[in-house]
């Protein structure tokens, strides 16, 4: 899985390279390109080179294909090739399909990776019709250029990749609920997860039958609801405290409640924005710094740490607080193992951002903040910045590049390494406890 993505990414650079990837009067070298394709296929958006102006409309179908390729997911991709040429998968494939689209069971792979691409086709198709026909009525844009400015910008938001094909990204429409209402949709439909939203399909089918599904939801969508629901208030919330009289002074109260609102979503690893990051408030920065860093679901399109790592670790603080013997969640209990591993990733997490953030303080004449949230923004695939990414030296992008592999990567190999790993003593240590705290 480590492998495909990098090779992808290393052929996307490749491509993007070929002259007629670019504008006239514009020559790509190689970290340009790199960066660029590892920031479409990671599904992050950071930019080195202003996309709209220097890349040509076959360059940005490129990164169109990158990102589609990243949302999809390379496991994913071989499988629907192997289904297509040979109308099977084997084992290995399934093996392999089913850590990336955390399915249960080797027996449903076939139809989960069938329904993950018929449900993101379905998704991207109306969310680019939406965007189009508003691009066409409502800002008079030929019917060619609308469907393709509706197309790019769904499959981006889907796949929460937060590429635009605007010099601003989306400050210019940052009061048009008809552009920011389906790019939102879109964010959290792909950033919620896809078995989440099979889970959500299944029980809406059963209730339009008129059957009540015997089936309880499962213990990860209801964290996965529950805690995303806590960011989507949370986030607009912390953008109205914050920014009322800064970034939102200048929109009336509706229009601030929408501005309010796609800021404080997109940093769920969407990267789209409205304003210019690089005028809020430091409170704001590092509020995103954080929602940054939890991401979305898992199984989905967004990065981070994942929403259910973050929700276990609160249960896990309120059971030791409480001096619980388990940690309970939802009425069921929470094996050990599984703490163990969200600890791991959260702390593995913090250290791949704070390593970076060092190397770049000592090395650039940046601030704290706009630094930590420059490397939080690459690590969580999120795309968001405050404009310094093209101002960083050639080897602070390489820097972030490798941040925007291991952020698409890195959790997915990392949790499967640690499920799949079982070793096991024939014998057992002496106890002692150490002081904590």
């Amino acid at each position: 899985m480590a492998a495909g993505f990098a090779l992808a990414m290393v052929v996307g650079a490749g491509v993007l390279m070929i002259p007629a990837a670019t504008m006239p009067g514009y020559d790509t070298d190689f970290l340009q390109a790199l960066f660029t394709s590892t920031s479409a296929v990671s599904l992050t958006g950071l930019i080195v080179v202003d996309t709209p102006v220097y890349w040509s409309g076959f360059g940005q179908g490129v990164i169109l294909g990158l990102i589609q390729i990243g949302g999809f997911g390379i496991m994913t991709i071989a499988s629907l090739v192997g289904l297509v040429l040979a109308d099977r998968i084997g084992l290995r494939g399934r093996l392999n399909a089913a850590a990336e689209v955390r399915t249960s069971g080797l027996g449903d792979v076939r139809s989960v990776i069938v329904g993950v691409l018929r449900t993101s086709l379905i998704i991207e198709s109306v969310i680019a019709l939406c965007l189009a026909a508003r691009f066409f009525v409502g800002y008079d844009e030929p019917l060619g250029r609308s469907l393709w400015l509706g197309v790019f910008h769904s499959v981006s938001a889907f796949n929460n990749a937060g590429f635009a094909l605007f010099s601003d990204n989306m400050i210019g429409f940052a009061t048009d609920p008809w552009i920011c209402v389906p790019l939102l949709i879109a964010v959290v439909s792909g950033g919620i997860g896809f078995p989440v939203l099979f889970e959500i399909a299944r029980h809406v089918r059963s209730r339009t039958r008129g059957v009540r599904s015997r089936k309880r939801w499962s213990l990860h969508t209801r964290m996965t609801l529950s805690a995303t629901g806590v960011l989507l208030v949370l986030g607009p919330t912390v953008v109205l405290l914050f920014e009322w009289s800064r970034t939102l002074g200048g929109f009336g109260f509706w229009d601030k409640m929408l501005v309010a609102t796609f800021q404080g979503i997109m940093p769920r690893t969407a990267g789209f924005n409205s304003v210019d990051y690089a005028d809020v408030d430091n409170a704001t920065l590092l509020i995103t710094d954080v929602l940054m860093f939890i991401g979305g679901g898992s199984g989905g399109t967004a990065g981070g740490i994942k929403v259910t790592t973050f929700a276990l670790l609160l249960f896990v603080i309120v059971a030791e607080i409480r001096g619980d013997r388990e940690v309970a969640v939802f009425g069921r209990r929470i094996d050990a193992r599984v703490q163990r591993q969200a600890l791991t990733v959260a702390l593995i997490g913090v250290a791949l951002v704070l390593a970076p953030v060092v190397a770049l303080l000592a090395g650039t004449n940046f601030d704290l903040d706009v630094l930590l949230f420059e490397v939080v923004s690459a690590f969580a695939t999120v795309g968001l910045s405050t404009g310094i990414t093209a101002q960083l030296p050639g080897w602070g992008q390489v820097v972030l590049i490798v941040l925007m592999y291991l952020g698409r990567v890195g959790s997915i190999t990392l949790v499967s390494a640690l499920a799949a790993r079982d070793r096991g003593r024939r014998y057992t240590l002496p106890t002692e406890r150490p002081f904590i705290g």
